[in-house]
């Protein structure tokens, strides 16, 4: 009996501690909170604590959408890049230590809930400072009531229900207290909507010191975010979501609405009408390339495929609504850029490791702004078959080099975003259009082929769309990178999200297709309902509420690749089983003929279970407190 009580003792202090390190509430130095916002330069630097915890949405590693999903593809024993997200990819998550643990903080993943009690210890001493103004005050509450909004929304959209950390807990809470429950999605929804609002009505429309405060808080970043957020809970996974009706908080409350609501996508409809607005009127826009001194004139499809980088790779240009300035891509740019110079093969800074597999390249339109498989007048049954490019398509692919049909009489936004063997790569030190630009010659000898054990992009796609078109290959180890931040939204992102809602609340009509055509426009397509009609075998398609919705899927899935958006997309419209339930497949890249070389390979097969839904709650925190209920399937 006296060695179960210590036993029952042992248990207890290891709850209460667990209990103190799962949302960590008691803040750290409590004795240096006074001092930490006794002058204004003190506060400053706690505001920039909380910062801090932003994702770093610009690293392949630690964006659980660049390499838990299905765009990239790696080959076994990878040792250039962080392979826990690509674990995720390949089905091995699991709840004693998840990947990328943003509940915790572990596994490449940020401490988000301590993120938001860091909030919440600012946002009670702000108003004690002396030395600042109401107004700056106010500013900077603002900033972090977003910051706040957007910790919780990240973990929403990974995890599905949370617990709301409206306020810290006292010193003196008890055990039971700090145990929270996981609070149903539509509380969720509203309380972030009345965060972001209230962060909006005291932030700028425009940064008053654009050459310091870049990537901080603005009011257009909060109404987009809010947008995004109403659209995900309008979505079919969080929306009267039939499998996961069961999912229940220990005291029996019901975690998603049983029955979907089309009032969730009016407000989201509502949400980007005001986001939109609020970004035009800041003085966004679509970005369209002007060519300088280093390019010189340009071909209309070198231009247009410029254009559609450039909205990603420019330094803040003004297609960007929020740009992560924690976020340096010199580490993505050197994984995604192809080897292309011969005489700088050995340089091996160039790592040329992320891999598009074969079915991304299928995605994309044909020129005539339709998909493959509906394009009347492009032969989808003989898209295996080789060609040989001419003068005809010198702007995309190297005359005389033989390719396959895949290649040809593809939309820009193919040839922009995708390298492939035989296609030009513009920049990197060579910018006469037309004709002294970079092939790439990705078969098996080739400039682009496999060097050694590991650098080498194990499906022959690269994505293009990432790299400054600025950036050098020197001798040596010198890659000379023109960093950017990372577009963690961007207008044609938000033009998407409403001709999303548009059609599911008003169905086909002009609202819906306005937006959609001006992304369609700046990518050289002509509108959708012109589009089809003329080169589809569905000609009616968009004319229907569910067609309209296809189309604009499929938009969204090519105008955001690469960006972090496909991994949430086919999970919010409960698409992710039909797409990443298969086989991810390259070409055959040992080989140096055409014929050999365009042969599918079959790298892995993927399976995608219920569970892959949301992430798991790791097992010890289950264990400490029982009011958490687990994820169905984990």
């Amino acid at each position: 009996m006296k060695k179960l009580n210590i036993l029952i003792l042992i248990i207890v202090l290891s709850t209460l501690n667990s209990c103190k390190k799962y949302l960590d509430v008691v803040p750290d130095n409590i004795a240096t909170i006074g001092s930490a916002f006794s002058m204004r330069s003190q506060a400053e630097k706690f505001l920039f604590t909380c910062y801090s915890y932003l994702p770093r949405e610009g690293s392949p590693s630690e964006n659980p959408a660049m390499l838990a999903g299905d765009e990239y593809w790696f080959f076994d024993n990878i040792k250039n890049i962080d392979p826990t997200a690509w674990r995720i990819a390949k089905g091995e998550q699991g709840i004693t230590s998840p990947y990328l643990n943003f509940w915790d903080g572990e596994n490449l993943g940020q401490p988000l809930f301590r993120g938001i009690r860091d909030c919440n210890i600012f946002l009670e001493n702000i108003n004690s400072v002396l030395d600042m103004s109401d107004f700056e005050k106010k500013k900077w509450s603002a900033e972090v009531k977003f910051l706040k909004a957007y910790y919780h929304f990240y973990l929403m959209r990974m995890y599905g229900p949370i617990p709301i950390i409206d306020k810290n807990m006292p010193v003196s809470a008890s055990p039971e207290e700090v145990k929270v429950f996981r609070q149903p999605i539509d509380k969720c929804a509203d309380y972030l909507a009345g965060l972001l609002d209230e962060a909006a009505t005291d932030l700028p429309s425009i940064l008053d010191k654009p050459t310091t405060d870049l990537g901080r808080i603005t009011k257009p970043i909060a109404l987009a975010i809010k947008a995004r957020m109403l659209v995900l809970v309008a979505s079919p996974l969080f929306n009267g979501n039939p499998d996961f009706s069961s999912l229940q908080s220990p005291d029996g409350t019901v975690l998603f609405n049983p029955a979907p609501d089309q009032k969730k996508w009016e407000r989201a409809l509502l949400a980007c009408n005001e986001a939109i607005s609020v970004a035009e009127s800041a003085g966004i826009k679509l970005y369209e390339f002007i060519p300088n001194a280093t390019t010189g004139a340009l071909s209309p499809e070198t231009l247009r495929t410029l254009s559609i980088q450039n909205a990603v790779t420019e330094r803040w240009n003004t297609e960007q609504i929020w740009g992560a300035s924690n976020s340096r891509t010199y580490d993505l740019q050197r994984k995604a850029q192809a080897r292309l110079d011969p005489s700088k093969f050995l340089n091996e800074t160039v790592q040329s490791i992320l891999a598009p597999p074969i079915k991304i390249a299928e995605l994309f339109y044909t020129r005539n702004g339709v998909p493959i498989t509906e394009d009347k007048t492009w032969n989808y049954a003989n898209r295996l078959n080789l060609r040989t490019g001419t003068t005809n398509e010198k702007f995309y692919i190297k005359p005389g080099y033989k390719t396959v049909e895949l290649h040809f009489d593809r939309e820009s936004r193919f040839y922009a975003d995708l390298g492939f063997d035989g296609g030009i790569w513009y920049g990197l030190g060579k910018f006469k259009d037309g004709s002294d630009v970079w092939p790439i010659e990705a078969r098996a000898g080739g400039t682009a082929s496999r060097k050694g054990a590991q650098l080498y992009s194990v499906t022959g796609y690269w994505p293009k769309k990432l790299v400054s078109y600025l950036n050098v290959i020197n001798d040596d180890s010198d890659y000379r990178v023109l960093d950017y931040p990372w577009p963690i939204v961007r207008l044609a992102d938000l033009y998407l999200m409403h001709a999303e809602a548009a059609n599911e609340v008003k169905g086909p009509g002009q609202e819906a297709y306005q937006y959609l055509d001006k992304v369609r426009n700046r990518a050289g397509l002509k509108g959708v309902v012109e589009s089809w009609t003329a080169f589809s075998t569905n000609p009616s398609k968009p004319g229907s509420k569910d067609g309209l919705r296809e189309i604009i899927h499929q938009e969204r899935l090519i105008e955001m690749a690469f960006e972090g958006s496909r991994f949430w997309d086919l999970r919010r419209w409960k698409e992710a089983p039909a797409v990443l339930n298969g086989p991810v497949k390259g070409w055959d890249l040992e080989q140096a003929t055409p014929e050999g070389y365009y042969r599918q390979k079959t790298l892995y097969v993927q399976a995608f279970a219920l569970k892959d839904y949301f992430w798991p709650i790791k097992e010890s925190n289950i264990t400490v407190n029982r009011n958490l209920a687990q994820n169905i399937g984990w």
